[in-house]
């Protein structure tokens, strides 16, 4: 599927293509610990593979409502992006590697404003971004005396990908679409050696 230019640094290899044959995408929830497991799989082991094989990785937004949290760290996300586009793959790591900060009992007593002045001091303590005023201009709601559900700066962003996710049918993470096709096979816990074959048959 099409990646919109607003979202380019979503696309984690590939870039530098002029043609890409194949295009690999991931729907990952930054509060599931198998789309961290895959993750870090991803990065350590299946980047390198692919540096080589006409192959564009794109990073895809699968929120898991059942966990609160899970909407605003994707929201972080979509501001650092939106600050700092080479900025987002090292902040999306580190939501993954601090995912337990934000699971239902670590944030169960703290506000929505106060888990995101915890992202963007996890977006300023890495570098993500250098402006942590402006990151939290985008993601806090504005008081109003006439309450009207408007969101924050980035809404607009979140709804395209979640949008995005249900027209491809897509309920879980993580999930992985090759081409077009979801493929339930694809396990978090996979090896090298089995992503290796996987891709054998693919590319």
């Amino acid at each position: 599927m099409a990646l919109a230019p607003a979202y380019a640094a979503h696309r984690l290899t590939g870039a530098a293509l002029a043609t890409p044959s194949h295009t690999l995408e991931l729907f990952l929830d930054y509060t599931c610990p198998f789309s961290a497991k895959l993750w870090r799989t991803l990065q350590t082991q299946v980047l390198p593979l692919l540096a080589s094989k006409n192959v564009t990785v794109v990073f895809r937004h699968q929120v898991q409502p059942w966990h609160p949290a899970s909407t605003l760290l994707h929201e972080a996300s979509l501001a650092v992006e939106r600050l700092n586009p080479q900025g987002f793959a090292a902040f999306t790591g580190a939501l993954f590697d601090n995912q337990r900060d934000y699971f239902d009992e670590a944030t169960v007593n703290l506000t929505r404003t106060e888990i995101y002045r915890k992202l963007a001091d996890l977006a300023i303590g890495i570098n993500a971004v250098d402006d942590r005023v402006a990151m939290l201009q985008l993601l806090d709601i504005q008081a109003s005396e006439t309450p009207e559900n408007k969101g924050n700066a980035v809404t607009g962003d979140l709804k395209y990908h979640i949008r995005l996710a249900r027209a491809q049918g897509i309920h879980v993470s993580p999930t992985v679409v090759f081409d077009g096709i979801r493929d339930d096979s694809v396990s978090s816990s996979w090896s090298l050696n089995q992503w290796g074959t996987w891709l054998e048959q693919k590319i």
